[in-house]
C-alpha cells in the first residue's frame, strides 16, 4: 500500500474541503429530519479526506454517492385473520448501482421509516463495495410487525408487499434479500408471488431463499460466521486468539447464534446474551442448543434462564459483564457510552459489530482512547452480502455448492474484507488498527472509481 504520508498531507485541498462541505450541507437541506441517515453520512465525510487529497478528481462523487438513484415508499394493504384490512407503508431504497445490481435486505419492524431504510441502505453500498463482489447497494422493508401476527397473516403482507415491489426488482436489477423480521419462509413467498407477477420462474431476483427454491447453503449463518471471522483476524492483529475467552453478544436471532456457535468452536465461553426483554448471565457458559430451542418456541432469554440454574437474569445491558469479547448482534445504538465504559473498565479486547450501528459514535470513541480493537458493521458483518452474492452467482450457474464450499469462500472474503480495511486504515490514517475510517476510505474508494469511470450519470 506504501507508506503513510504526513497528517498535512492527509487533508485535501481547500476547495476540495469546500466540495465537502456543500455536500454535507445539502443532506441536512434535503432531509432534515432523518438523523440516522445523517450520522451515516458523516462518519463516512469524515473518514474520506485523506482519500480524497490523494483524488480529488472524486470529490464531485460524494454528491451522488449522499443522493439515493430511487427512492420508492408505497401502500401494503392486506386483510388480517379477522378480515378487516390493514395498510402499512413499504419502502425500497436503491441507492447506487455503480458495481452492480442494488444489493441489500428486507426489513419488517414497527421501527421502520424512510431513514431507517436510507441509513441502512446507505451503509448497504460502502459494505457490498468492501467484500470486492460486483453488487450496488440498497435497501428495503416496511413498518408491518411480524411478531404480531399470525403465519398466515405474514403471508398476505408478504404477497401483498411483493406485488409492488416487482415492478423495481429482478436478477439484473434489485436482489432482494431477508433482514430483521424477514427470513427463508419471508422470502419464499415474496418470490413465489414475485414470480407470479411477472410470469418468469427467476429465483436469482431474491436470496436468502429456502434451500429447495435455490436458496444457498450457510445463508443462515453467514453473518454471524463472518462477525468470528472479522474478529479472529482482529484478535490475531493483537497477538490473541478466542480460546479460553470470555464473549458477551447481544441478540437472540440468526446472527446472535450463530456467532456464539463460531466463538464456542473455537474455543471461547458465551458468558452473557441479551435479547430485546432482557438479558442473562451464565458464567459457565451459554448452551446456544437450548436457548435456539427456546427462542424457536416464541420464548425468551428470561425463558431460556428459567430453565438454568446458573443463570441470572437482568433488566440490564449484558454489555456490563465481565468479558474479553463484545458482539453487539441485536440492533441500531445498543452500545452507548456507559456500556463502553464498562467494557473498557472489564478488559474487553475487542467490540465486532454483527448489527447495523450497535455502537453509538461516542461510545466509538471512548473505545478507541482505550485502545479497544473495533469491528465496524460495515465491514464485520459483511459475511451475509458476501454468501448473498454467492447466492447469486449459484442461480445464474444453475449450481449448488457444499456448505463446507462456501464456508471457505465465506472466511477468505471476510480475511479480504479485513485486510482492505486494515490496509486503507495504515496508508490514509497512519493507523492500520482503525478500521472504521479504513473501512471507510477502502470502500469509497472502489465506488467512487466507479461512479467516476461511469461519467455523469
Amino acid at each position: 500500500m506504501g507508506r503513510a504520508r504526513g497528517q498535512d498531507d492527509r487533508r485535501p485541498a481547500p476547495e476540495t474541503r469546500a466540495q465537502v462541505r456543500e455536500v454535507w450541507r445539502d443532506v441536512l437541506r434535503r432531509d432534515p429530519h432523518q438523523t440516522l441517515f445523517h450520522g451515516d453520512v458523516l462518519g463516512v465525510l469524515r473518514s474520506v479526506g485523506p482519500v480524497l487529497a490523494e483524488h480529488p478528481e472524486y470529490a464531485d462523487v460524494l454528491g451522488r454517492l449522499c443522493e439515493p438513484e430511487r427512492q420508492i415508499v408505497f401502500r401494503v394493504p392486506w386483510t388480517d385473520d379477522a378480515g378487516r384490512t390493514r395498510v402499512n407503508r413499504g419502502f425500497r431504497v436503491q441507492f447506487n448501482s455503480a458495481l452492480g445490481p442494488y444489493k441489500g435486505g428486507l426489513r419488517f419492524a414497527p421501527s421502520v421509516d424512510l431513514d431507517v431504510i436510507k441509513f441502512l441502505g446507505f451503509e448497504q453500498i460502502f459494505k457490498n463495495a468492501l467484500t470486492g463482489q460486483d453488487i450496488g447497494g440498497g435497501k428495503g422493508g416496511a413498518d408491518f410487525d411480524p411478531k404480531q401476527a399470525s403465519p398466515t397473516e405474514v403471508m398476505r403482507f408478504c404477497q401483498s408487499f411483493a406485488v409492488e415491489l416487482a415492478r423495481r426488482v429482478g436478477a439484473a436489477v434489485d436482489v432482494p434479500a431477508g433482514d430483521m423480521g424477514v427470513g427463508p419462509r419471508e422470502i419464499g413467498w415474496i418470490l413465489g408471488q414475485y414470480q407470479r407477477v411477472v410470469g418468469l420462474h427467476e429465483p436469482g431476483a431474491f436470496t436468502g431463499k429456502p434451500a429447495v427454491l435455490g436458496g444457498s447453503a450457510l445463508r443462515p449463518e453467514a453473518t454471524g460466521f463472518g462477525v468470528v471471522y472479522f474478529l479472529q483476524r482482529i484478535l490475531g492483529e493483537q497477538g490473541r486468539d478466542l480460546d479460553g475467552a470470555r464473549v458477551v453478544v447481544s441478540g437472540s436471532g440468526n446472527v446472535a447464534l450463530h456467532a456464539m456457535d463460531k466463538v464456542i468452536a473455537a474455543g471461547a465461553t458465551v458468558v452473557g446474551c441479551s435479547d430485546s426483554r432482557g438479558s442473562v448471565s451464565e458464567p459457565d457458559g451459554v448452551d446456544v442448543d437450548a436457548l435456539r430451542e427456546v427462542k424457536g418456541q416464541g420464548g425468551s432469554v428470561a425463558d431460556y434462564a428459567e430453565k438454568r440454574s446458573g443463570a441470572q437474569t437482568s433488566d440490564g445491558s449484558a454489555f456490563t459483564l465481565e468479558c474479553e469479547v463484545a458482539l453487539p448482534c441485536a440492533t441500531q445504538n445498543e452500545i452507548r457510552p456507559d456500556e463502553a465504559r464498562a467494557l473498557v473498565d472489564n478488559g474487553c479486547w475487542a467490540v465486532v459489530e454483527g448489527a447495523n450501528g450497535p455502537v453509538t459514535p461516542a461510545a466509538r470513541e471512548i473505545l478507541r482512547e482505550a485502545g479497544v480493537g473495533f469491528g465496524p458493521g460495515k465491514a464485520a458483518n459483511a459475511g451475509g452480502v458476501a454468501v448473498s452474492a454467492l447466492e447469486m452467482q449459484q442461480a445464474a450457474g444453475r449450481e449448488r455448492w457444499s456448505a463446507q464450499d462456501v464456508d471457505e469462500r465465506l472466511a477468505a472474503i471476510m480475511v479480504d474484507v479485513h485486510d482492505r480495511a486494515r490496509d486503507a486504515g495504515e496508508r490514509y490514517c497512519g493507523d492500520p488498527t482503525d478500521y472504521e475510517n479504513g473501512a471507510n476510505a477502502a470502500a469509497f474508494l472502489r465506488v467512487a472509481e466507479a461512479v467516476h469511470s461511469l461519467g455523469v450519470v
